[in-house]
This record gives C-alpha cells, sequence and structure tokens, in this order.
C-alpha cells in the first residue's frame, strides 16, 4: 500500500456499541453487504481471536479482525495527501485520473464518502486533504474560516517588483470578482520562483492573482496548511492526520 498512514484512531468519548458483523464490514468499505455475509461465513472474520461464521453476530469494532488485520477506524478519517500531477479532485471518472484512486479501494467504499477540503487542480501538486466529516468539510471550506495554505509558485516572467504590497494591500480584484482577495503574503526567492500564503480558497486564485498582475504561473505546489507540512510524504502518499495537527 502507497501510504505512511496509521488506520488507527483514538474512539471518541462517546460509549462503543457493538454492530453485525456484516453491518461492520460494509460501513467500512470491505464488502458489499452480500459480499460482507460471504467473507464471514468463509471464516474470514475473528472477533476477540475467534473465527465467527454467523453473520448476525455482533461485536465491539475494536475486537473484529479481518484476515488477521485490524478494522479500519470507524472515527472520522482526516487524510494528507501529496497529490501528483494529472490527478483530479473529482468523483467523476469522466474527468480523468482520481485522486481517489490513490487510496485503498475499500477506503472508496466508506460510508460516509471521503470527499477532498477544497480542490487542487489537474495542473497543481502538493498538500490536499480528505476527509468523511461533513462537519470538518463544512467548517474548512466555509468562506468564514480562513486557514492558510502555503503554495510555491514558478512564473513565467520576472516579477514587476510591486507585487508583494499589492498582494498585501487587500485591493486585489480578480476578474469577474465583486470583492478584493484579501491581504496575502508574497515571500521572493528569486524573480520568477516565489511563495504565496492565501487565507481564502477562491476558483484557480493563485493562478488568477498573478494574473491580475500581468504574470503566467507555469509550476503550482501547495506545501503547507495551517500547521500541517507535508513532511517526507512522497507524491502519491497519504497519511492520517488529526485536527490537532491541522491546527
Amino acid at each position: 500500500m502507497n501510504s505512511t498512514e496509521s488506520p488507527k484512531r483514538p474512539m471518541k468519548n462517546s460509549k462503543p456499541s457493538k454492530q453485525r458483523l456484516d453491518q461492520l464490514l460494509t460501513s467500512l468499505g470491505y464488502a458489499s453487504r452480500s459480499e460482507s455475509k460471504k467473507l464471514i461465513a468463509a471464516g474470514l472474520v475473528t472477533v476477540a481471536g475467534e473465527i465467527i461464521k454467523k453473520i448476525d453476530f455482533k461485536a465491539f469494532h475494536h475486537d473484529v479482525t479481518f484476515q488477521g488485520e485490524p478494522l479500519d477506524t470507524r472515527e472520522e478519517m482526516l487524510i494528507m495527501m501529496n497529490k501528483p500531477l494529472d490527478f483530479v479532485c473529482s468523483h467523476d471518472d469522466d474527468e480523468g485520473k482520481l485522486v481517489y484512486s490513490l487510496l485503498p479501494s475499500r477506503w472508496q467504499k466508506r460510508d460516509p464518502k471521503i470527499s477532498t477540503i477544497g480542490r487542487l487542480d489537474k495542473e497543481t501538486s502538493g498538500l490536499l486533504l480528505l476527509t468523511d466529516d461533513g462537519q470538518l468539510l463544512h467548517r474548512l471550506t466555509s468562506p468564514k474560516y480562513h486557514v492558510p495554505k502555503l503554495y510555491e509558485v514558478t512564473l513565467d516572467r520576472p516579477l514587476n517588483g510591486n507585487e508583494t504590497d499589492i498582494f498585501a494591500s487587500g485591493t486585489l480584484m480578480l476578474n469577474s470578482e465583486k470583492t478584493p482577495c484579501l491581504p496575502a503574503k508574497l515571500t521572493i526567492i528569486d524573480d520568477t520562483h516565489v511563495t504565496l500564503e492565501i487565507t481564502e480558497g477562491r476558483y484557480h486564485q493563485v493562478r488568477r492573482m498573478f494574473a491580475a498582475v500581468g504574470n503566467h504561473v507555469t509550476t503550482l505546489h501547495r506545501s503547507k496548511i495551517g500547521n500541517l507540512t507535508l513532511g517526507d510524504l512522497k507524491l502519491g502518499e497519504y497519511r492520517m492526520v488529526s485536527q490537532d495537527e491541522l491546527l
């Protein structure tokens, strides 16, 4: 598995309850309900170390193993991925290679569904967050929640020299927008390489900001969201993270 994640996360403080084995496997994406019944009947599920073949047997999640491995967490997932180029943040196969295809196939069948928190376009690589926590997804994509995001940018032509002040002013207007961008922090590495920290998530915002000052982005990589950095995650790899790491 192309990952450095650990699927186990602490349980919430709510009292755990027993659940039917077939329902448990299905909700975690291991198999459909009918397939789960066959897997249980085949002796691939154990409870507290004992093989259980009864479909309707109820057990605590933490006591169950499938093919000798502990089950994935039932808690909400927060996943950090180093997204490669040419992958899209969509559930529609017609749009191209999906970022979800980089995750274990069973995760793609979880209920509720895993979705990206915001998007990176096909031509942008770097730090991408995914979750099946609807409340977290809503909070982090809300315009009221200004989580900083850092981008590494390569430009087509040298800077004019006034971009730092323009981006920091909070007055930059993007084409077809009615309100200016919030202040953003531009750090110059050299004439065509910069980092840009923004706290919004407008459509293609970084590319459009540079277009508004007469330049063109040739490569774009997101390296940080909140307190999260990619660390040693290679392109296409992912790991589980906690909300405490993010904030």
